[in-house]
Formats: C-alpha cells, structure tokens, sequence
C-alpha cells in the first residue's frame, strides 16, 4: 500500500503512510511454511567417529535376495564414510548399532560420542538407551517429521538409492537385487567420492591410506564361478556361469549370483 502511495501508481487512495498496528491471525495461518534448517560454514568435527548420522529405509516392501526389507545407513561426519546394514525387521536394528559401534571402535582405536537419528523406534528406545548410557554416547533426535535436521543421512540414502536404482535399470535386473545394489554403491562410492574440505576421498580419510582400485569391476558384468563346494568327477564342469554383484565386507572375495544354484555367495574364484 505505501509503494503504492508513494508512487502514485493508482487512484483513489489517501496520500498517507499506512501503518500495520496488529497481527492477522488468517495471514499467519494460511502464509505458514517450514523453518529453514541453517548448515555450519565451518565443520567442528575433527576426527573420525566424532559424530554418527544414521537412518532407515526400506525398498517399497520388496524384499532382497537374502529375503532382507530394510536398510540402516550409518554415515561418519568428519569423513564421510559409510556403512550400510540389511535387516528382515526394524527390531533387529538395536543389536546390529551396539555390535557394529563397539568393533568400529577397537578397529581405529576412536570413540563414537554423538549420535544423530531421527525419532524412530529402532533409535528411540530401551536396549539403546541402556547402551548409550554405559558408553557415555550423546544422542541427538531430529523434530518429528523434520527429516531435514537430519540431512546428512537423508541424502546420504538419497545418494545410494538412486545409484542403486540406476545400477539395476541398466542391467534391466529385477527389484530384488537391491541389497546388492545398494550395498555395491556404498563400497565403491567410499573409494572414490571426493570431499571437498579435505580434497580426499572417505577412505583415506577414515583409515589413513589412499584406496585400491585395480581389483573392482563393473556391477553385473558376466562371471565364471569355480565349483568348491560339490564333489566332482574327472569330466564334470569345473564352473558355474553367473553375473558380479558387488563385494565382500568381511575378505578379499567377490559376491557373485550364480544362475545355478540361485543364490548370491562369496567367492574368491572368479
């Protein structure tokens, strides 16, 4: 209105200032938005482990080869780096975080001190909280239905669920194969993403040495899987035919699925 005034852009209105002396309830009401969520310039994490962000999804209820629903993505704020768990049930969630957070601990001889979640059950409840108590582990839950106070997991999940989307839609593989899909993305993604405060990549920057790459190979790519486990006789085939899916977490193995036997295993001879 005092724009208007003031620049003689209409008639009929009286040349004084308008003033706004009370607060319109029907303004506030319908003009009401999210709270913007301000991110740091300047990072206060310095080390490793300092902080976890965590968070849980699922696939739209199709259930993985291993007959897994959900996925619980751990992500490190210093570094970067992440973890990614498959469960059949969200109770199984409380276990995997104590049994996953004191074994990452003995690994880089760090401790975990801050927690960030949102408000779910699996986060929220009485085994974590008797956990957290006894390491002295500080938790910090996001509003409820605010999953941007959480940002780190969220688009974390983000990341890895459109790389995993993308892997399986070029290899025209059914939703099935989305653990191993996910599960292949985080592995590769924490050798090779760049952070950009550090210029180094999560790998280095959580272990301390720059990572390998010669061994990788492209996901879904055509295998020969040799036969160690059944007894064979002179003239049996040595191998099975199957396709790469990803890596193994716990050696120096390949997973592969073998379109034989069906089923997803680890192996060294591939």
């Amino acid at each position: 209105m005092n724009k208007l005034v003031r620049g003689n852009l209409v008639r009929g209105l009286p040349s004084k200032p308008f003033e706004i002396n009370q607060t319109y309830i029907a303004c506030q009401k319908e003009k009401q938005h999210i709270a913007s969520c301000k991110y740091k310039i300047v990072s206060s994490i310095s080390q490793p482990l300092q902080m976890l962000h965590m968070d849980l999804f699922s696939p739209t209820f199709v259930k993985s080869l291993m007959k897994k629903m959900y996925c619980l993505v751990v992500t490190d704020d210093f570094s970067r780096f992440s973890w990614v768990f498959f469960l059949a049930t969200k109770d199984e969630t409380s276990e995997i975080l104590k049994t996953f957070i004191t074994s990452i601990e003995n690994i880089i001889d760090l401790r975990v001190k801050v927690i960030r979640c949102d408000n779910g059950t699996e986060f929220k409840n009485r085994v974590m909280n008797q956990f957290c108590e006894i390491k002295g582990i500080k938790r910090e839950f996001s509003v409820a239905r605010t999953p941007q106070q959480n940002g780190v997991a969220e688009r974390k999940n983000r990341t890895l669920i459109e790389a995993a989307r993308t892997m399986l839609a070029d290899l025209k593989l059914p939703t099935t194969f989305w653990a191993e899909a996910v599960n292949t993305a985080c592995y590769v993604q924490n050798r090779v993403l760049v952070i950009k405060p550090h210029n180094k990549t999560p790998y280095e920057l959580f272990l301390g040495r720059k990572p390998s790459l010669s061994f990788m190979r492209p996901f879904g790519c055509p295998v020969t899987i040799l036969n160690t486990i059944d007894h064979l006789g002179k003239f049996d085939e040595k191998a099975d035919e199957g396709f790469f899916v990803g890596y193994s977490t716990n050696g120096k193995a390949s997973r592969v699925f073998n379109s034989r036997t069906r089923i997803v295993e680890e192996n060294l001879h591939v």
